[in-house]
């Protein structure tokens, strides 16, 4: 028997397989670094399971994302996940700080809208699903969501990169983001807003808490954009029959000490 043939060229053999199938394998995409947020794009600070820990998500509504950006990375199985994100948009405060070129619909001087239904987003303990595969929304579907979000472009969008991970049919995920719309009650000072206001992000968040006895701290969070009130997400049992703590999201809430509120449109 030769040298060349003995278990040293099996082990060569071997290793040169080895780093082939390496070669072969793509290299995890890199996640983009975010200075600022808007609307989902904040949702979370971190990737979905089995991607590296650290980076921020890109993941808004087409009209509304940074195109600059990579979009959002990764799917998971449909109903994978660990409970649910309500994001409620300050209509005003969302127009004054781009929107209204984006948002047209929810923008109309004279529409007088305060909080609206931006999306119902599952999420993990660390991480959040997106993009997790499904077909269109049907005419039927939709009108599911008609009344809860500004415009039906945005309720087909908030279908696919969120609802489809929700492991619900379209019909039946809007069903959920109605029921979950349903538990909150609007605090006061927002519902019959008037006029601009001046708030802290631990006001904002006092405020819900005392129209909502069981939203306890640690369960929501504030979404803010150069010193305006963009957003409240609030954080929700799987089964919707409750809040509960997300303390990756509350880490999020803002922290600017003072918030311009801009009053209805």
């Amino acid at each position: 028997m030769s040298v060349c043939s003995g278990p040293a060229s099996v082990l060569r053999g071997a290793f040169f397989a080895l780093a082939g199938l390496f070669l072969l394998t793509p290299p995890a995409p890199a996640l983009a670094q975010r200075s600022d947020c808007i609307l989902d794009n904040c949702a979370d600070r971190r990737p979905p399971r089995g991607y590296e820990r650290g980076g921020r998500r890109d993941d808004g509504y087409d009209r509304y994302r940074d195109r600059s950006a990579p979009g959002p990375r990764g799917a998971s199985r449909g109903g994978d996940f660990d409970f649910y994100v309500l994001a409620l948009s300050w209509s005003s405060g969302f127009c004054a700080t781009g929107g209204a070129d984006k948002g047209k619909a929810q923008c109309n001087r004279g529409a007088g809208l305060g909080f609206v239904v931006h999306g119902l987003w599952p999420q993990y303990e660390r991480g959040f699903p997106s993009d997790c595969g499904g077909g269109p929304v049907s005419s039927i579907a939709l009108e599911q969501a008609r009344g809860l979000f500004p415009d039906m472009g945005l309720a087909r969008y908030e279908w696919r990169k969120h609802g489809t991970c929700s492991g619900k049919s379209p019909a039946d995920y809007f069903g959920d983001v109605r029921r979950a719309r349903n538990m909150i009650v609007i605090p006061p000072q927002f519902e019959h807003a008037r006029g601009d206001q001046s708030m802290s992000p631990q006001e904002i968040l006092r405020a819900f808490g005392d129209s909502n006895p069981r939203l306890r701290p640690g369960m929501a969070a504030v979404g803010c954009r150069a010193g305006v009130l963009q957003e409240v997400r609030i954080c929700l049992s799987k089964d919707l029959r409750d809040f509960r703590p997300c303390p990756e999201v509350a880490r999020a809430s803002c922290r600017t000490r003072e918030l311009d509120v801009p009053g209805p449109l």
